[in-house]
């Protein structure tokens, strides 16, 4: 029997946007936050590290004392034109359509499908590594890998709570990928 491919997603650290309710532009982790908590993250095992293209990523990654190879599929979930803005700044009926309806993306940028189909075809990818993986990427990217692992709908991409700086693993064995800890503090 093959080994299966064990994958650990970390979500980035605390940054400015994630503090005040902004959509993310690409940009750095807050690190007096980072530093107020003080405590170096455990280490991780891997075999491979990915790493989304922002800025973000890479710097969490590196509190790990981790490099890796950039992986585009783990690309933060696209908000278009409001990037940069408050949740306030959006009228309200946009932003619940945003919340609610899984194919928006009036704003210009990914709805919840696309980056559900991107997420499919990066984590399909990933099942055939058969090693250890770890994947520094984002809440949005996390919550559809968990979406697919447990073949939940769509409308459901809300409804998981997935903060900075924690953990998801999942594993894939036997045709199909496992959820076996999610969102566990860092």
């Amino acid at each position: 029997m093959n080994s299966p491919t064990r994958l650990t997603l970390v979500t980035h650290a605390i940054t400015d946007a994630v503090r005040t309710a902004r959509f993310p532009l690409d940009e750095p982790l807050d690190v007096r936050a980072v530093e107020r908590d003080g405590e170096l993250p455990e280490p991780l095992r891997a075999d491979l590290v990915l790493i989304g293209p922002e800025v973000r990523t890479a710097q969490t990654a590196a509190l790990f004392g981790l490099d890796g190879v950039t992986e585009p599929a783990l690309a933060d979930l696209n908000s278009g034109s409001w990037a940069g803005a408050s949740m306030d700044a959006i009228p309200g009926a946009q932003l619940m359509g945003w919340l609610t309806d899984p194919e928006f993306r009036s704003h210009g940028g990914e709805s919840v499908t696309d980056l559900l189909a991107r997420t499919k075809t990066w984590l399909s990818e990933v099942a055939t590594r058969q090693s250890r993986v770890v994947a520094f990427t984002h809440p949005g990217v996390v919550r559809a890998c968990i979406l697919l692992a447990l073949d939940a709908p769509p409308i459901s991409f809300w409804r998981l709570d997935i903060p900075p700086s924690s953990a998801t693993t999942l594993h894939f064995r036997g045709g199909s990928w496992t959820v076996r800890g999610t969102a566990r503090p860092l």
